[in-house]
Formats: structure tokens, sequence, C-alpha cells
């Protein structure tokens, strides 16, 4: 049996340090960087989706950032499409590809080899459903399939089961993995972890946040589209358009929203039992390395040693 390419994966939660540690691990590996982040896609959404910056990436080629514009439809099915691509081509370089990131489902297409639908989508009815706010969504799917499993407050995946019902797309899902896969985990203990978000959230607000918002709504994003993208960029832009009192109401909220869907991402990930969560208050890279070193089937190497807590913090 012919033994599948090698891929290896850095998940986790917000504020848990997973980009630093990753460009850590690439740089000792030889790696590039495909990220798994639903926001990170889009251009000019920076500071509102934790993206790294070009100095954080300290010359580890990244992909799949910044590639698509305000507005613009990014499913599931492209991410897997153009990370499927660049996973290839980074291995028929000779070069190791790590998948780091937060986004749960964006991984598991990749990890699990998720087969869908080539099927074009309805755009005329997307445009309608998109205009429909996502209870009446959830209420006309129920009304259509009613037992359906599915988180009624999670519109993307409501409208894709409406839409394929309505293109009577009867496609079953089911998985073919194509890589061996090593799967690490980066989080922490929830009091560390919610301080932790407290303070990146307090830098961003410091670093601009409020007017990348903004910026980017004077620029032609849609209000509705800043709510899809949700926490940060949705709370904000209720801030911008006077649906809070003032900005340390707005905070407090985004800040509790943060911490529940850091709660929601642990939820899925522990679902997945091939994870290795790392101890984060011991040394990370070490005990990440010598799981890449055995994983890669490789001898020992000369790992550069980090200042301080660098790569915790990004």
């Amino acid at each position: 049996m012919q033994q599948k390419p090698k891929l290896i994966v850095i998940a986790g939660t917000n504020a848990s340090g997973k980009s630093g540690l990753g460009v850590e691990l690439a740089r000792m590996f030889g790696g590039e960087i495909i990220s798994a982040d639903s926001r990170q896609v889009f251009r000019g959404y920076d500071l509102g989706s934790g993206k790294i910056t070009p100095e954080e990436m300290k010359g580890v080629p990244h992909h799949l950032i910044d590639i698509c514009d305000s507005n613009e439809f990014f499913s599931m099915h492209d991410f897997q499409r153009l990370a499927y691509r660049a996973i290839d081509d980074i291995l028929a370089r000779g070069r190791v590809p790590f998948l780091v990131g937060g986004t749960g489902l964006y991984i598991a297409s990749v990890t699990e080899g998720y087969i869908m639908s080539d099927r074009a989508p309805d755009l005329a009815y997307r445009d309608e459903l998109e205009k429909k706010t996502t209870p009446e969504l959830y209420t006309m799917l129920v009304s259509l399939v009613p037992d359906v499993e599915v988180d009624a407050k999670n519109r993307n995946r409501v409208m894709r089961m409406l839409e394929k019902i309505h293109d009577g797309d009867d496609h079953r899902p089911h998985s073919a993995p194509r890589y061996d896969c090593l799967k690490l985990g980066v989080t922490w203990d929830r009091e560390t972890l919610k301080a932790r978000i407290d303070e990146r959230l307090e830098k961003r607000m410091q670093q601009g946040m409020v007017d990348e918002v903004r910026g980017l709504l004077e620029s032609g994003a849609s209000v509705e589209f800043m709510n899809k993208l949700g926490l940060e960029y949705r709370y904000i832009t209720q801030y911008i358009t006077g649906e809070f009192a003032s900005e340390a109401e707005m905070c407090a909220q985004l800040s509790l929203a943060i911490k529940r869907f850091a709660k929601r991402q642990m939820t899925w990930f522990r679902r997945d039992k091939e994870i290795r969560w790392l101890d984060m208050t011991g040394d990370p890279l070490a005990e990440a390395s010598a799981c890449i070193r055995d994983f890669l089937g490789i001898g020992s190497c000369d790992p550069q040693r980090l200042q301080g807590d660098d790569i915790l913090n990004i």
C-alpha cells in the first residue's frame, strides 16, 4: 500500500500562541504554512482576525492569507481545494507542509479528506437566502427536514444545507484522507486562556481595530458581510452603527463572545482523539519538535532557541 504524504497540523483556540509556534516549527523543519482560518483569507481584515504580520512570519511562506476581497463568498469547499493545491505544491518542492489555525471545519476538511459535491451553486437562490435572518433560515430548514441535526445559529451551515436541498443535490458526504497527519493541539487552562484573550483584545483595540473596521465599511464592506464574519467584526460594526452605548460596553460583550467561541473551539477539537495536546506551561517547542522528528522519521536537530515567550504571543 502506497504511503500517504505527511502533513503536520497545529490546531488551537484563539489567543493560544499556535501561529507563533507554527512559525518556529516550520523554520526548524524546512516547512511552509497553510493558514486554516476562515477570516484571514480576506484582504484588509488584519487586526480583527488576528492575522500574523510579515515580521512575525520570520521569512516562513504562508498560504491562503489575503486571497479574497470584502463581500466575496468563500466556502469550506473553496478552502479545501486551495489547501490541497498548496500542500501538494509544498510537498513537490521537498518542503514540509504545516496546516495551522483554529477553524476546525477547515482543518477537518483537509485532514479527514471530505468528499464534496462539485455542483455549481444557484447564486440567485443564495441571494434570496442572504436576505433572511438566521432564525428564519433555520425554520425553513426544519420545515423541509424535521429531524435535521445542525446548530441553529450556524448561519453558513444552515444556508449550505438549504442550497443542497434546493439544488436537488443528494450527494452523501464521506471521506477519503489524502495525507498522513500529525495533529498537535495548542491551548491553555481556562483561566489563563481568558486572561490571554483579554490581553490580546486590549492590545488590538489600542492598535486601531475600530479604525480597521470603520475603514473596511467605508471601502464597501457590507454590514451583512461583517455580521457573517462574527466576533470582532460583528461587534465593532454594531458599535459603529450605534448598537452599543460605548466602546467599553462593546469590548466587554466582545470579550465574553470570544471566550464562548474559544470554548466551542475546544469542544470541536476535543472530539478528535488523534490530537496530541502540548504542555504550554513547559517547553512546547521541544515537545512538538520531538513529535515531528518521530513522525518524519528523522534524527535530532539543533533547534534555534527562542527569546522569552515570543512564540506564545502571536
